[in-house]
């Protein structure tokens, strides 16, 4: 869910197709069996989700990131204006759509956020960044040309329309192994 781009170029073009690791972490364990099969990946410190948060679903994505040139202090800037991305397990089934949308959280005075929808159950969670890694901060884990590493804290949930809860009870929206597979300058 991120580009690359060149600050040394006078001209900047910014779009990406992406491929993400996205996971998502709950505190309830209603599929607990499941959970004891999922190891999550190593992250740096900034980015981690403690106990007694387990994780409970993995999607690797697709999509891109879309940004929008905006005016900045003189000149202008990029902007993020939307992710696009649709996740999928590892037997290549569809899991979530991810996008940005409002939250209907009251609390949350309709901010746009990222947002993760149950391809099963149509159940969603809207969450708000409150940890990044980037190859500037990590290293050691994020490449030079990868999108920042996110954790992303749940700020509103929703069931689906029939009342599926799959992402009911997330609590963590982790963002890791992000890179720009069509880097633009």
């Amino acid at each position: 869910m991120k580009h690359y781009r060149s600050r040394n170029q006078g001209r900047m073009r910014c779009a990406a197709c992406i491929a993400t690791l996205g996971l998502a972490f709950t505190i309830a364990l209603p599929h607990a069996a499941h959970a004891d099969d999922i190891v999550p990946p190593i992250v740096p410190d900034k980015i981690q989700v403690l106990a007694p948060n387990e994780v409970f679903l993995i999607g690797h994505a697709t999509g891109s990131q879309n940004y929008v040139c905006v005016p900045s202090g003189t000149g202008v800037d990029w902007s993020l204006f939307t992710p696009e991305a649709t996740l999928f397990n590892d037997s290549v089934q569809q899991v979530t759509t991810h996008f940005f949308s409002v939250n209907p959280n009251p609390d949350d005075h309709g901010a746009i956020r990222a947002t993760w929808e149950s391809s099963k159950d149509s159940s969603a969670v809207w969450a708000a960044a409150t940890g990044v890694a980037t190859f500037a901060t990590d290293p050691a884990f994020v490449r030079p040309d990868a999108v920042a590493w996110l954790r992303l804290a749940a700020v509103g949930v929703e069931p689906g329309p029939t009342g599926g809860d799959r992402l009911s009870r997330t609590t963590f929206m982790p963002r890791a192994n992000a890179f720009a597979a069509i880097p633009f300058m």
